[in-house]
C-alpha cells in the first residue's frame, strides 16, 4: 500500500523534477505553440499570444543546464529569432553542449579536491600564511 501511495505522489501529476507536470501539459496543449526542438529532443514552446516561452525536457531530470546556449537566449528573450530560423555560424573552436555534470561520475574533480584525496600541491611561491 505504501509503495502505491509513493508511486502516485512521485508521478508527474505532483512532481516537476522528473517530467512536465499535468498542469504544464494541460497548459501546453491549450495555449502552447511548438516552435522548435534541440538536438537532445527538448521541445520549445511559446504562448499563442507570444507572452511566455518554455521548454519541456525529453527525458531525464528537469535541469536548466540541459538547454543549449542558442535556445537559452531565446527562452530568456535575449534574442527573438528562433535558433532554427537563424543562420548561426558555429565556429570550429566551439564545443558541443554538455549539461551540468556536478554530482555525477563525470563531474570535474581538481587535484586538491576532497574526492581526490584532499592533498593540495605545495606552494612554490613566496606565499606565507597570516598568523595572528
Amino acid at each position: 500500500m505504501f509503495s502505491f501511495i509513493m508511486k502516485i505522489f512521485s508521478s508527474p501529476i505532483f512532481t516537476w523534477w522528473n517530467s512536465a507536470t499535468f498542469g504544464t501539459k494541460l497548459f501546453t496543449s491549450r495555449k502552447g505553440v511548438k516552435v522548435g526542438e534541440d538536438n537532445q529532443g527538448n521541445i520549445y514552446y511559446k504562448e499563442k499570444n507570444g507572452h511566455r516561452r518554455w521548454v519541456i525536457y525529453k527525458n531525464g531530470p528537469v535541469e536548466a543546464s540541459r538547454v543549449p546556449a542558442e535556445w537559452h537566449g531565446w527562452l530568456h528573450y535575449t534574442v527573438d529569432e528562433l535558433p532554427s530560423e537563424s543562420n548561426q555560424v558555429i565556429k570550429d573552436w566551439e564545443k558541443d553542449h554538455i549539461p551540468n555534470m556536478t554530482g555525477s561520475d563525470a563531474a570535474y574533480l581538481p587535484s586538491g579536491s576532497l574526492s581526490m584525496g584532499g592533498k593540495r600541491a605545495t606552494s612554490t611561491s613566496d606565499y606565507e600564511p597570516w598568523t595572528p
